[in-house]
C-alpha cells in the first residue's frame, strides 16, 4: 500500500486555497489547512475535518512559531511532503482603490510583509527537518504583480511577491541538497474573491482573452508538488494565459 501524503496549506477557505485542498484530498493526500477562519462549525468548505485544521494569525510571528509546532504535533509520521504558502493579503484604499507607496502606511507594509513574506519563510524554516524526512515540495504563491508595476495591486503587495520570487530560488539552492525542491507559481487575473472591481478590463490585454480559474492554478500547484516536477527546483511558472508576456 502506498503511503499518504501530508500537504499543509496556508490561505485555504476560499480561492486558490480552496481549489488546492480538494485537489489534493481527490488525489488521496492529507491536507492539514491553515487560515484565519476556524473550521466552521462541523461543515467545512474544503472538505477536511477539524482535526485538519489549523486557525492561525499569520500576521503575528509569535502565534505563527507556537502554531509550527502545533503542525509538527499533528504529524504521524514526522514528514511533510508538501508546504504551499498560498496565503496573502493586499491592503487597498476607503474606496477599495489602488494605494501607492505614499499613502501606504507604515502599517500596512509591515503588516503585509509579515503575512506575504516572513510567513512563508517561517513556515519553510520551521518545517525544513518535516520536508527533509518527506523528500518534499515547497511551492510558493507570488503573483503577477511581483515583476511589473499592476492596475490594482498596490507596491506593498508587489514588493512582497517580488521578495517572495528572491527567497524561492534563494531557499531552491539552499534546500536542494536537503532533497527539498522549492519553486514558484505567479498567477495573473484569477477569478477569485480577491479581485478588483475593474479587473475585467485587464482581460482584453490576456492572450488566451479570459480570467483564470483556481481549479487551473491548483492544477499547476500539484504538478510541482508530484513526481511529475521531481527536476523542477528554483523555478517560478507563470498561470496568466500570457499575460506576462
Amino acid at each position: 500500500m502506498s503511503e499518504t501524503r501530508t500537504l499543509i496549506l496556508t490561505g485555504a477557505s476560499r480561492g486558490i486555497g480552496h481549489a488546492t485542498a480538494i485537489k489534493f484530498m481527490d488525489a488521496g493526500w492529507r491536507v492539514i489547512t491553515c487560515s484565519r477562519q476556524s473550521f466552521p462549525g462541523g461543515i467545512c468548505p474544503w472538505g477536511a475535518g477539524p482535526d485538519d485544521h489549523i486557525e492561525v494569525d499569520l500576521s503575528d510571528p509569535e502565534g505563527l512559531a507556537v502554531t509550527i509546532e502545533e503542525m509538527r504535533k499533528r504529524l504521524t509520521d514526522g514528514r511533510v511532503h508538501a508546504l504551499v504558502n498560498n496565503a496573502a493579503v493586499s491592503p487597498k484604499g476607503g474606496d477599495g482603490g489602488r494605494l501607492g507607496v505614499r499613502d501606504t502606511r507604515l502599517s500596512a507594509w509591515h503588516h503585509v510583509m509579515q503575512v506575504n513574506f516572513y510567513a512563508p519563510l517561517m513556515l519553510a524554516r520551521g518545517l525544513a527537518a518535516e520536508l527533509a524526512a518527506g523528500n518534499g515540495s515547497v511551492v510558493n504563491v507570488t503573483s503577477i504583480a511581483g515583476g511589473r508595476v499592476h492596475r490594482f495591486a498596490g507596491p506593498a503587495y508587489a514588493t512582497s511577491k517580488a521578495a517572495l520570487a528572491a527567497l524561492t530560488r534563494e531557499m531552491a539552492a539552499e534546500f536542494g541538497p536537503d532533497g527539498i525542491r522549492v519553486n514558484a507559481i505567479a498567477p495573473g487575473e484569477i477569478d477569485t474573491p480577491m479581485l478588483s472591481p475593474g479587473s475585467d478590463e485587464i482581460v482584453r490585454a490576456i492572450p488566451v482573452g479570459r480570467m483564470g480559474e483556481p481549479d487551473e492554478v491548483a492544477d499547476t500547484i500539484y504538478f510541482l508538488c508530484s513526481d511529475a516536477s521531481r527536476y523542477i527546483n528554483g523555478a517560478e511558472i507563470h498561470v496568466n494565459g500570457g499575460q506576462h508576456v
